[in-house]
């Protein structure tokens, strides 16, 4: 059953809400800058039973911002946004669930399987601590891996193929439609589909969110097995499409369908 997951997402050191496909390009665009730290969204999502919630770094002068989200919530948060072999192990020893694996799997554009078995190393050889980011952008009836914050096409494609292959080798999927991402016009309903018929082990899908019905619509059309992320449309980050208590009450009815399909 699709759930409500949390994000939070730091650029230049603060909480923010940015348009995603205007990052790095000189014409940077934010929906929202908070003025409260992002251990003050950790405790939120923790207070409120919101799991499996993601912090991503979006370039540099993050780090201290997501360690006082991680010390805020031990062992619940997953981390992205420059993770490397080097320094996957230090984000869990620093209190990250996971790790969130992005552009470094990419290098010159090009998907790596010895990066991807680096970290694993990295990790020894826990796949449970490994989500792998494949955040696209849509070529025609294609989704194509975007990476370096969504700016540069690489050689993957988003498919039944590169899902299975994937799936041995990490324990979630976050997937931003880089396209949509930010915009709060609506979700790219043909990505999540298609996600709902590709993937067997739990998928973040993130884009687009705009109202709390999304929930039931991407709960449609994935079959339950696509997770949904809010970012500029949640009231939290400024937004009034979307209210963090709605999300909460919708997670709640998750955990009671489930209990009464026992």
């Amino acid at each position: 059953m699709t759930r409500f997951r949390g994000c939070i997402d730091i650029h230049a050191g603060q909480v923010k809400q940015i348009v995603g496909g205007t990052l790095d390009t000189g014409c940077l665009k934010t929906n929202f800058t908070s003025q409260l730290p992002a251990s003050h969204f950790a405790r939120l999502y923790r207070d409120h039973g919101v799991s499996g919630c993601h912090v991503v770094l979006l370039g540099p002068g993050c780090i201290e911002a997501a360690e006082d989200a991680l010390q805020a919530w031990p062992g619940a948060l997953q981390v992205g946004g420059g993770v490397t072999a080097s320094n996957a192990a230090d984000w869990i020893a620093m209190g990250a669930e996971k790790v969130i694996l992005t552009s470094y799997l990419f290098p010159d554009a090009k998907f790596s399987m010895e990066r991807l078995q680096a970290v694993l190393d990295a990790l020894g050889g826990d796949k449970s601590k490994l989500v792998i980011d494949l955040s696209c952008r849509r070529r025609g009836d294609k989704w194509i891996v975007a990476m370096n914050r969504w700016q540069t096409l690489t050689d993957m494609e988003v498919n039944q193929e590169s899902i299975s292959f994937l799936s041995r080798h990490c324990s979630e999927f976050l997937i931003h439609a880089a396209d949509v991402e930010g915009l709060c016009r609506g979700i790219d309903e043909d990505l999540v589909r298609a996600l709902g018929q590709w993937v067997t082990i739990p998928t973040t899908y993130a884009g687009g969110g705009k109202d709390i019905e999304d929930l039931k619509r991407v709960e449609e059309l994935s079959g339950g097995k696509v997770d949904l992320t809010f970012g500029s449309a949640l009231d939290i980050y400024g937004g009034s499409g979307v209210l963090f208590e709605d999300c909460v009450e919708w997670n709640r009815s998750v955990e009671r369908r489930k209990r009464m399909a026992k």
